[in-house]
């Protein structure tokens, strides 16, 4: 499960006439499902949120990666070639705490969280994005969209701050919805009375002792935490791209002033299809490191497979709440160990087989329903990522391949080609 997804080989007999339906995504913009249809014919650009890395990541980031892989290689087994940006926030107001804390450099501590979000990855099979920037690598890029935005009349400076003035943009608030007087200085946004309206968000914040710093028109400071994705996106995928992507928590602030911030400085740029992923929830509650009502990736794979958190995370559709449990965990765990027993079982009684050079045709029988099994997997897939569905297919697949194990050993064979047949094989390497 989850290797290098491919483009499928040729089609066997069992699938002809199974062409992928048109794949449809929920857009968190228009509320609705639509047909997705990249920009440029055969190429997808896709930029999804990273982490702010200065603590071990836990299974609500998880859920975040998992849910875009998942995309990712549903994308490339369409045949896409996609450009997928996946950044890290290496400086941030919590960064900057815990390295004082500590006693290290800002760098230290974001290097080294940096290293571990990767080996995360890794354990939970999630292919590497195409680019994995820092912000501290594009602080020009920065800069540069800052001073577009204030020449185009959008923000202000104050005393070596920079702030966006959201009464100046018409369309803020067009992709949450809400209402400005619904807005709140937020877990990263102190109150500043200096500020022209209170929902205006800054850009980039004046130096305070001790702090990391850069140089800038207006003087020493560094990013605010929205800009930093507005000049990535752009500088790695232009300023109009396919698809963005994050938890639904990121939905307001971040990516309503992403858009802006975008929006105010070219006015031509565009996302054409904003996702979002559910939470993980503990106690009905999102599960979140401000909170401290959390388990780390490593907390989880010390006592499960990767593999069954994964498919503990996949088990819910990408954009419903997880709820955390032992047992949903311990159910996992079984899926996944069943998974692969079956395959070892259906290689050991292939082998004689292969041994003694015979060769048995997969009957008519059969080849329907591996037909019928590829058929319904391409359907639930580009059906807004439907794998819930995908993987009670996969259950009920597997249940017909056991009943007949035990048979004799013909029947057994006939049902192993079944399980070895590239529709449900390959399904496998997707998800």
């Amino acid at each position: 499960m989850a290797e290098e997804a491919q483009a499928p080989p040729p089609t066997t007999v069992a699938e002809e006439a199974q062409a992928p339906p048109q794949l449809v995504l929920l857009n968190s913009m228009t509320k609705t499902k639509e047909p997705f249809q990249p920009r440029v014919e055969g190429k997808v650009s896709m930029y999804v949120c990273g982490v702010t890395p200065y603590d071990f990541s836990h299974i609500g980031h998880a859920r975040a990666y998992v849910a875009f892989d998942v995309l990712y290689r549903y994308l490339k087994f369409l045949g896409y070639e996609v450009e997928y940006v996946r950044n890290f926030t290496d400086i941030d107001d919590k960064i900057i705490k815990r390295a004082n804390e500590r006693g290290e450099t800002v760098t230290s501590l974001s290097s080294r969280f940096i290293n571990e979000f990767l080996l995360d990855m890794t354990e939970l099979q999630c292919l590497p994005p195409t680019h994995e920037p820092r912000v501290t690598d594009h602080i020009e890029h920065i800069i540069e969209l800052i001073t577009k935005i204030m020449e185009n009349g959008k923000a202000y400076a104050m005393e070596g701050d920079v702030y966006f003035s959201v009464d100046s943009f018409p369309e803020y608030l067009s992709l949450s919805g809400r209402k400005l007087d619904q807005n709140q200085a937020g877990a990263r946004v102190a109150f500043d009375t200096r500020k022209r309206n209170p929902a205006d968000f800054a850009l980039w914040k004046a130096a305070k002792e001790g702090e990391p710093f850069w140089d800038s028109p207006w003087g020493r400071g560094r990013p605010g935490w929205h800009i930093e994705c507005s000049a990535m996106s752009a500088h790695y995928l232009g300023h109009v791209f396919d698809i963005h992507g994050g938890g639904k928590d990121l939905i307001f602030p971040h990516h309503e002033n992403e858009l802006a911030q975008s929006r105010a400085a070219y006015p031509d740029s565009e996302v054409k299809c904003w996702m979002h992923n559910g939470f993980v929830n503990k106690d009905d509650k999102k599960m979140a490191k401000s909170d401290n009502n959390f388990f780390t990736i490593r907390d989880i794979i010390a006592l499960y497979h990767p593999m069954a958190l994964r498919f503990f995370l996949m088990r819910t559709h990408y954009r419903s709440d997880v709820n955390h449990s032992d047992k949903a965990l311990e159910i996992a765990s079984d899926r996944v160990y069943y998974i692969y027993q079956t395959l070892y079982d259906c290689e050991e009684v292939l082998a004689v087989y292969r041994e003694e050079g015979i060769s048995v045709p997969v009957p008519a029988e059969e080849q329907k329903v591996i037909g019928e099994h590829h058929k319904n997997f391409l359907k639930d897939m580009s059906d807004d990522l439907k794998t819930t569905d995908v993987l009670d297919g996969f259950m009920n697949l597997l249940k017909a391949i056991n009943s007949n194990l035990t048979d004799l050993k013909v029947a057994s064979l006939c049902y192993c080609f079944l399980c070895l047949q590239v529709p449900w094989f390959k399904c496998l390497e997707i998800l």
